[in-house]
Order: structure tokens, then C-alpha cells, then sequence
């Protein structure tokens, strides 16, 4: 696993978002986190991609062909076993409706929670593909599910 940067100013965006698209293109992003800078006319996007590097000459991947993230390397073990609960949790549910797990949550999705530590439904339209109809559905049941593992808001600051 390993961090990279970008920034993309406002004024001028085309070089900042083609390196940054390059860069996603070709490797395996585990998440992406952005914050604006408002600096008025030097505003910005800055960007923190975490991402495992796929080396080009590794057989038998290809270019679009997302490589397989194994989340007991990419996460640390309190991560890990909060992971392994969603996908219980996950597995369970997708059990009981007769329907695919990720068509729930993806593994990616679940991966996303358990590292930003969602807390709210808010916290979980942060994440990729969580549309409104999953977090209406699912979304109590995994929060829930994230409270039980410590892996929340509340749980890593209970003075805030």
C-alpha cells in the first residue's frame, strides 16, 4: 500500500487532472481522498490517492483488468477483523434476499467504511457507488455493524 499526491488548481485544471487520470489508470486505487483549498484565485483540489502498485510486467494482468486486493495486506488487523464482520454481515443479508454479495456492497465498498470509520448515512454517501436505495436498505444494518467493531467516529474520539 502507498500514498500519492495532486494537486489541480482551478484556474488551470487540464495538466493536474490528466496526471491524476493517468496515474488511477494505471494502478490499483484502494481509495482517494480530496479536500478543497480555497486560496481565492489560487484555489485548488488537493488529493491523496492510496493505492497498490501493479507492476506492468506482472503476468497475467492487463491494462483495465482490476488486479485482486487481498484486505488482509491492504488493511491493518483491527481494520481486518472489522472488514471480515461486514462481509459476514453482508453475506447474511445477500443470503436472505436470494441476491448476489455485491450487489449489497462490494468488497471495495466495505473496505472504504471500515477505513474512513463511517458513522452516519452521510458518512457512507462518501463512498463510491453507495447510492441512496443501498444506504436506505443496508446502510443501518452496517453502521450498526462498524459501532459493534469500534470502528467509528465515537469510537476513536469519545470526547468529541
Amino acid at each position: 500500500m502507498a500514498l500519492t499526491f495532486f494537486t489541480v488548481p482551478i484556474r488551470d485544471p487540464a495538466p493536474g487532472e490528466g496526471a491524476l487520470n493517468a496515474f488511477l489508470g494505471c494502478h490499483r486505487v484502494l481509495g482517494v481522498d480530496r479536500r478543497f483549498v480555497d486560496a481565492g484565485e489560487n484555489s485548488f483540489w488537493a488529493i491523496c490517492v492510496d493505492y497498490l502498485p501493479v507492476a506492468s510486467s506482472t503476468p497475467g494482468t492487463s491494462f483495465g483488468k482490476k488486479a485482486r486486493v487481498d484486505y488482509r495486506e491492504a488493511l491493518p488487523p483491527h481494520e481486518f477483523a472489522a472488514f471480515a464482520k461486514l462481509r459476514e454481515l453482508r453475506q447474511q443479508l445477500a443470503r436472505a434476499e436470494a441476491v448476489p454479495v455485491y450487489t449489497i456492497f462490494t468488497n471495495d465498498q466495505l473496505a472504504d467504511m471500515v477505513r474512513r470509520r463511517v458513522a452516519t448515512p452521510a458518512d457512507l454517501e462518501t463512498i463510491a457507488g453507495a447510492g441512496d436505495a443501498r444506504i436506505g436498505k443496508y446502510g443501518p444494518a452496517f453502521l450498526a455493524a462498524l459501532v459493534a467493531a469500534g470502528l467509528n467516529h465515537e469510537a476513536r474520539d469519545p470526547g468529541a
